[in-house]
């Protein structure tokens, strides 16, 4: 699953009283506990409207669909085993099994209609919904043109959910575990109404763990034990604390002096992180990229300017100066690693086709813009860039704003630096001329990204679009569906026409630099750069 990335680490935070809240990672009264670091607050905890990773980690703590990745194994988790599959691939039977809400109420196949219904329903606001595309009728409900309840979801009975898609989904089950999929509880949500999901009283878990201490903007919550959850046996750490440090150098402080139990840290933490004994370094299917507003600025419009602004950018130097850890020069938005088939990384066969589209060339940057803004007949603009408040994401805006005024002749790049949810609003409302955003995998499938920069999704901030690139990405879905081969080579294409275009200026894949106590074991780190802390000990 997840959904919209924010930047690790920012902002100094004092450490005095940081950890009041927060447990150990050894035996207490109360049990084992280990205390993780977030970068900022948890947004919301409705699975409808939820799209940072953030609220997506504390919604995997504390809820389950219909499955589960636990590392790169896809596990029924509501679904007592694998769904029965019509042969046209059209219709899936899923049967549930025995499980509670942390309130006593069952888990349903009705919790799962509801739920599905609010998600798609244009009131709901979803920024998901378009994941909902492909099940019946979904188009057209959440275009306004057909009601909610004729979405193909039905509870045939109270432990049997029957989906009907309009045509095939290869991924289908993978998409499972995006929180828009997941169960809700009809009548705990109606009697939330606009209170549902903003603070731990108005969250119902039927996961691992159940949210406590969350006023809907602290930086510090707890999640324990759901001893309700089917699965409650294999959960064996009794609390998860939760503390947002967005300083790097606070959060390798805090892990040196065991108040913190797992740290993500950047910058020079993370070159010191690594000839640490508790180092690791997570590849994560994450892209972080620049979106550059259309809309609001026409010269974007023009493929020559937004190729001069990729042209002008040394994604190498800026690792190695900014972000200081092992991540990978982005060449276009699929990361590398997340899409598979036949031995051949999706990935890097569409960057063999057009690599030089992101290549550090300030020469052809200089052309390309010069050219761009004579055809648009404007001269060189002054521009914002905004990008989250933190320190690394102050110093990426330092660093591109460098970087693009002296390679594009007469550009002037102011910094806006805004909280982690200013800057996810600010993309939503196109309230930006560009914007450093960042996207990690739904699934383990090239579609969980390009599907983001149709024409019509409403995750294309930037407005950029392309109707070869809108036929392409459609035939992927329908014609192609049920050919491997044949979906292959067509999100290649598409792929293509993205980078050349440079609809989106990738920047990087994320390795994130992380420590974790060895006193940790059988914690899985899954496709959609989540965690899942079913089965995780600690000695």
């Amino acid at each position: 699953m997840k959904f919209r990335k924010t930047m690790v680490a920012g902002t100094t935070i004092a450490l005095a009283g940081v950890l009041a809240a927060c447990g150990s990672n050894s035996a207490s009264s109360k049990g084992t506990s280990i205390t993780r670091m977030e970068s900022d607050v948890i947004s919301t905890m409705d699975p409808s409207t939820s799209t940072d990773a953030i609220s997506g980690q504390a919604l995997i703590d504390t809820m389950d669909g219909l499955y589960r990745y636990s590392g790169k194994d896809l596990k029924p988790a509501i679904a007592k085993s694998q769904p029965t599959v019509s042969n046209d691939g059209k219709t899936y039977t899923f049967k549930l099994r025995n499980a509670k809400w942390s309130n006593g109420d069952p888990v349903t196949a009705q919790d799962f209609v509801f739920g599905w219904r609010r998600t798609v329903a244009p009131k709901t606001k979803s920024e998901y919904a378009y994941l909902f595309s492909g099940v019946k009728n979904a188009d057209d409900i959440t275009a306004g043109k057909k009601a909610t309840s004729t979405l193909g979801v039905t509870a045939v009975n109270k432990t049997t959910l029957k989906v009907t898609l309009d045509h095939a989904i290869p991924y289908f089950k993978t998409m499972l575990v995006n929180p828009a999929f997941f169960p809700q509880n009809e009548k705990f949500v109606n009697k939330a109404g606009k209170k549902f999901g903003t603070t731990a009283k108005y969250a119902l878990s039927n996961g691992p763990y159940v949210l406590k201490n969350w006023n809907g903007t602290g930086n510090t919550w707890k999640e324990t034990k759901n001893k309700t959850y089917w699965n409650a046996k294999n959960v064996h750490i009794d609390t998860l604390n939760g503390q947002v440090i967005k300083d790097p150098q606070t959060a390798l402080n805090l892990y040196q002096s065991k108040k913190l139990d797992i740290a993500q840290l950047s910058g020079e933490q993370a070159a010191k992180a690594k000839t640490m004994a508790d180092y690791k370094g997570l590849n994560q299917s994450a892209i972080f990229y620049l979106e550059l507003n259309e809309k609001k600025v026409p010269i974007f419009k023009n493929a020559k300017i937004r190729q001069a602004v990729s042209a002008a950018i040394n994604r190498s130097e800026y690792i190695k100066k900014v972000l200081n850890d092992s991540s990978i020069a982005a060449k276009n938005v699929t990361p590398e690693g997340l899409f598979i088939k036949g031995g051949q990384d999706f990935s890097k066969v569409a960057s063999k086709a057009d690599g030089s589209a992101t290549k550090y060339d300030p020469a052809k940057a200089k052309k390309l813009w010069t050219e761009g803004l004579k055809e648009t007949g404007q001269s060189a603009p002054t521009l914002e860039l905004t990008a989250d408040d933190t320190t690394q994401g102050k110093r990426s805006a330092e660093y591109l704003q460098s970087t693009l005024e002296q390679n594009l002749p007469g550009l002037k790049v102011t910094i806006a630096s805004v909280p982690f949810k200013t800057r996810l609003s600010r993309a939503q409302n196109g309230q930006f001329d560009m914007i450093y955003s960042g996207w990690s995998a739904d699934f383990p499938d090239a579609i969980s990204f390009l599907d983001l920069f149709t024409s019509d999704n409403s995750y294309n901030d930037g407005k950029w679009s392309n109707s070869e690139y809108d036929a392409l990405i459609k035939q992927s879905k329908t014609t192609d569906a049920n050919n491997p081969t044949a979906r292959w080579n067509t999100l290649l294409k598409a792929q293509e026409i993205l980078t050349k275009e440079q609809g989106v200026v990738p920047l990087y894949q994320r390795v994130q630099a992380t420590l974790q106590r060895k006193t940790i074991t059988g914690l899985k780190y899954n496709p959609t750069s989540s965690y899942d802390f079913v089965n995780a000990k600690v000695k």
